[in-house]
């Protein structure tokens, strides 16, 4: 993949002034608590696609703590308190603890990574995300040898989150990846997107990008990470074990049950726009594959 610069991304004139503007001071600052002043480099991990809207990418959106329909969380979560906020790190580290963002922030290297993310109903958009190498902040708390897996849990807070009312699902949302997957280069800790703040609706103040798995796997509004020895539970795959399963990696090769996963359509595009090849990994064959060398990815899907 090569490198792109912003000024060959899309779209957005506000941004693009605002960019402009701070080019100009020879600062790429990211302002508000979530980016703590932290300056944003270009990644080498991001795809030359074209990246979707803000509009698009902040108005279609899966978070069931704000409701079911893809425009609630855009409806609903400015009512969401973001600041303060910690995160709390657990188990098998060598400092547990409450974590403050804007600590974490002074201590990290905040990147700019266009990611393609694929939405498991057939859909897919890409994304130029904010943020830092969740193995940073893993190292930070010290893994102890025993960690083999890492668990991940979001808010809750039903006076701000219409949606945890229901029983959809068991809450908190829970997540969780193998420690190796949860170390890997592509694996983020997003605090922004188009050098702005995390919108409420896509997870802010922090949430996890894995861009090899399916979306639901980027748990979001992110307030407890825990290192441990065993496979955590995770919400999809207690509400459904037949159609989602740990690792939920990309792989055109593994349909779920009521749907095909060997094409997709690109968020934006329209209904009856032409579908697009399904890539393994999501397109990240060449840095991952690795990962899985000898499973069974039809029976570990």
């Amino acid at each position: 993949m090569r490198k792109i610069g912003w000024s060959e991304v899309t779209p957005r004139a506000d941004w693009l002034n605002r960019r402009q503007l701070m080019a100009a001071a020879g600062v790429i600052g990211l302002a508000g608590p979530a980016f703590a002043r932290v300056e944003a480099r270009p990644s080498r991990f991001s795809t030359d696609e074209k990246p979707n809207t803000f509009e698009e990418i902040s108005n279609y959106n899966n978070f069931y703590e704000f409701g079911l329909d893809k425009a609630d969380p855009a409806r609903h979560a400015g009512a969401l308190t973001v600041d303060p906020w910690s995160v709390e790190i657990a188990g098998l580290v060598e400092r547990p603890g409450s974590y403050p963002l804007d600590d974490i922030l002074k201590s990290v290297t905040l990147e700019e990574r266009i990611y393609r993310l694929r939405c498991v109903e057939g859909w897919s958009m890409v994304v130029p995300w904010i943020g830092f190498e969740l193995r940073e902040l893993l190292e930070r708390a010290g893994v102890r040898p025993a960690a083999k897996f890492v668990a991940f849990e979001t808010l809750v807070r039903p006076e701000e989150m219409p949606g945890v009312r229901s029983r959809i699902l068991d809450w908190p949302y829970r997540e969780g990846l193998r420690l190796d997957e949860a170390m890997h280069p592509l694996t983020i800790l997003a605090t922004g997107l188009y050098g702005e703040e995390m919108p409420k609706q896509n997870g802010a103040p922090i949430r996890l990008v894995v861009p090899w798995k399916y979306g639901f796997k980027s748990i979001k509004s992110i307030v407890r990470i825990s290192l441990v020895e065993t496979m955590p539970a995770t919400s999809w795959n207690m509400q459904n074990p037949r159609e989602y399963g740990f690792y939920s990696n990309v792989n055109p090769a593994v349909d779920h049950p009521r749907w095909s996963q060997a094409s997709e359509r690109r968020i934006g595009s329209g209904f009856f726009a032409p579908r697009i090849e399904t890539r393994l990994f999501n397109g990240y064959e060449e840095e991952v594959a690795h990962l899985y060398a000898g499973q069974d990815l039809k029976v570990d899907f």
